[in-house]
């Protein structure tokens, strides 16, 4: 018997993965059970179970007394002197119990039956631990079988999983031995049975997220990050995404060479449809964004704090726009957490006032939040807008530096003279000029417009303006100048009296 003992301990240890101190409860608590059946209580039981589980002793810890009043517990002091001399009243003895003869067959039933209870325990632990940590993952199984209520029960090996009708795709349907590839949102325990019950879903956003890890390496890696994912199981999916390199696009990684990845991934979802769009941090882009695949005229911050927005699309957008049974927009306020009205041009016009000025106030917030009505001061070529910085230096290294200077040379000519600078390089100066500078100087403003009508007054004084030749680079001149604006030699005018 004991050998037996030793060799169901050493199967189960080594067989079942159950650790020796499992092993050691499992013998200790079923012979407990047994001597409780017997005796009505297992606190004086006591079990010493040997390293290698070969001998198994039990034996029953009584109290000496004089006069017996509980013979389970207690022991009359002559009856243990007879086991040994030395003992006195109050000392506590242990007896050898043989249970082959003081248990009966309804005892080592119940013993047995303790044991099976303890390993199935065990047994569902250990699988309720493995599967715990495996929440979020996707696993494969097969179908098994239906309950009335719509719920698919699927072998998964070691355990069985269950997925529930509300976690199912509506278009899907499975027959006998299909395989099913679902994701992991629960683990339970059952009250009854010995294993646990794995909860899968193909409904959850989280399958699909996984499923792009596994054909996107760039949403594996990290280089893509997916920021949101929303869906209407068996409709369409919604997912804002995003890279973290410059040089990779989102939108492109996820949806692969000629569409392979999507396709794959819609596949999988049995003809699902999936709008993959790039996410953006400005709400009013996130927004347009969200509502593909249709097109956005103009989006239109109602209540920042309550995040109510307006989208604004053309007359033959506004049904791609709102979708099938609203589906589109209800996905984009999802995606977005915003909540989005969605109004064709005629209603927005008719509501709120002349489109022009909608559109015109939706593409400054589109485009130019940065957008500022003070104008900034310049005073220096370099300083303005889209000038070549090969034309700036150069007049900069021939001392032409402010905008001013620049229009005084202009009309003396003297530009021309500059080695490597053209015609058409000084005609895109005084064009950016035109274009960007606001003279508070009336006499600069007129000398740098090309366009200035010609006013009665300049034309009548332009002949008394008398213009001579730099005796040093030829560049023109005029006498109330104390230097050339080209060469910057000094001058000085004499005049000899007419006789």
């Amino acid at each position: 018997m004991s050998q037996d003992m030793a060799e169901a301990a050493q199967q189960l240890i080594n067989e079942k993965n159950y650790t020796e101190d499992q092993v050691r409860n499992i013998i200790e608590n079923s012979i407990k059970a047994a001597y409780k059946r017997k005796f009505g209580t297992a606190e004086n039981c006591i079990v010493v179970i040997s390293d290698d589980f070969s001998d198994v002793s039990t034996y029953s810890r009584k109290v000496v007394v004089d006069g017996v009043y509980d013979p389970v517990t207690e022991i009359e002091l002559e009856e243990a002197k007879e086991m040994s001399e030395e003992v006195e009243e109050g000392d506590e003895v242990d007896i050898l119990l043989d249970p082959k003869t003081e248990f009966e067959r309804s005892a080592v039933q119940t013993g047995k039956q303790t044991a099976h209870q303890e390993l199935a325990e065990i047994h569902k632990d250990s699988l309720y631990s493995e599967y715990k940590d495996k929440v979020g993952e996707i696993i494969i199984g097969y179908y098994q079988r239906q309950q009335p209520n719509g719920t698919i029960y699927v072998d998964l090996g070691k355990v069985e999983g269950i997925l529930p009708a509300k976690f199912q795709s509506e278009r899907e349907v499975y027959h006998k031995n299909d395989r099913i590839k679902a994701l992991i949102v629960d683990v339970k325990k059952p009250a009854s049975g010995s294993g646990v019950q794995i909860v899968l879903s193909r409904t959850d956003p989280d399958f699909v997220r996984n499923i792009l890890e596994l054909e996107v390496p760039e949403i594996y890696d990290g280089t893509v990050e997916i920021h949101k994912i929303v869906r209407e199981a068996g409709y369409r999916t919604k997912m804002a995404v995003s890279s973290r390199r410059e040089d990779v696009d989102p939108v492109g990684a996820c949806v692969g060479l000629k569409g392979v990845r999507i396709k794959n991934v819609i596949t999988e979802l049995e003809g699902e449809k999936i709008d993959v769009l790039k996410y953006d941090p400005d709400p009013r882009v996130f927004i347009r964004n969200a509502l593909s695949p249709a097109e956005v005229t103009g989006v239109v911050i109602l209540d920042e704090d309550k995040r109510q927005a307006l989208a604004v699309v053309a007359d033959s957008q506004f049904s791609l726009a709102i979708g099938k049974q609203g589906l589109n927009v209800r996905l984009a306020n999802r995606l977005t957490d915003w909540s989005i009205d969605v109004k064709t041009e005629e209603q927005y016009e008719e509501m709120y006032g002349e489109l022009s000025e909608m559109r015109m106030a939706a593409a400054q917030e589109l485009f130019t939040d940065d957008y500022n009505e003070d104008y900034d001061e310049i005073t220096s070529v370099a300083e303005l807008p889209g000038v070549d910085e090969r034309v700036a230096a150069l007049l900069k290294d021939n001392n032409i530096i402010e905008i001013e200077s620049f229009v005084q040379a202009a009309e003396a000519g003297s530009l021309a003279k500059i080695e490597g600078l053209s015609a058409e390089d000084i005609d895109g100066v005084m064009k950016l000029i035109n274009d960007s500078v606001e003279f508070v100087d009336d006499n600069v403003a007129e000398a740098a417009s090309e366009e200035a009508p010609a006013a009665e007054e300049p034309a009548a004084e332009e002949p008394e303006v008398e213009y001579f030749e730099c005796p040093e680079c030829g560049a023109r001149i005029t006498a109330d100048m104390t230097e050339c604006p080209n060469c910057h030699i000094g001058l000085s005018f004499e005049y000899e009296d007419a006789e």
